[in-house]
């Protein structure tokens, strides 16, 4: 399978703990126009059966602590729209996008049992959320949120446009809201991401399980 991570040290982590025989990973950059990009040369070079966006997050607690697996049963644009008088409205509520890729429940289901990760919507921002004003925000308008990232939007949107199915596993360094850079904890995100990736399902049982 095609796994899409930011930056070097989560390829690392995502190699040590699967392999280079399981995978293949691209180191894609940050944000998710960098993601779409990388993901769609990716597979324009090389098609694969399916893509997974991958890599250390922010959680909404509790529901996602630190050292938490997430893998996503939405992959969210948070902040593509517009301010409005009444608050943000997204492009889909605008009438000209979308704002939401959904993995198929069943490998959902596979990937978060193999790997003992918390199922919810992650949301993918351009901007990384600073503020508890912000977090309660994000949290108000996505129910259930589980972490924050930057890239897995991208990634899926560039999988879409080659019909190739996108899942995206996280595993949580801080929780969202004010920056606390004391607080975070990125080498135990990275030990979790390994060890996520070393119980990762065999990938013809996630395709089967996507396309099924």
């Amino acid at each position: 399978m095609l796994v899409v991570v930011a930056v070097a040290t989560e390829a690392e982590a995502v190699l040590r703990g699967a392999g280079a025989d399981r995978v293949r990973v691209v180191t894609a950059g940050v944000g998710p126009a960098a993601a779409a990009a990388a993901t769609a040369f990716a597979l324009a070079e090389q098609p694969h059966p399916l893509v997974l966006s991958a890599g250390i997050a922010g959680g909404f607690a509790p529901r996602a602590p630190i050292g938490a697996v997430v893998v996503a049963d939405a992959i969210l644009a948070a902040d593509l729209g517009a301010q409005t008088p009444d608050g943000f409205q997204d492009v889909a509520e605008l009438g000209f996008g979308t704002v939401a890729r959904r993995p198929p429940p069943a490998a959902v289901a596979l990937l978060a049992g193999a790997t003992g990760a918390v199922v919810g919507p992650v949301l993918t921002v351009s901007t990384v959320t600073g503020s508890a004003e912000r977090a309660a925000e994000l949290a108000a308008r996505h129910p259930g949120a589980a972490a924050e990232a930057m890239e897995g939007f991208g990634v899926a949107e560039a999988a879409a446009r080659f019909g190739v199915p996108a899942l995206e596993l996280r595993t949580v360094s801080n929780a969202v809201g004010p920056r606390d850079r004391a607080a975070w904890r990125i080498g135990e995100a990275l030990g979790a991401l390994e060890r996520a990736f070393s119980a990762l399902p065999h990938h013809r049982l996630l395709e089967e399980a996507l396309n099924g």
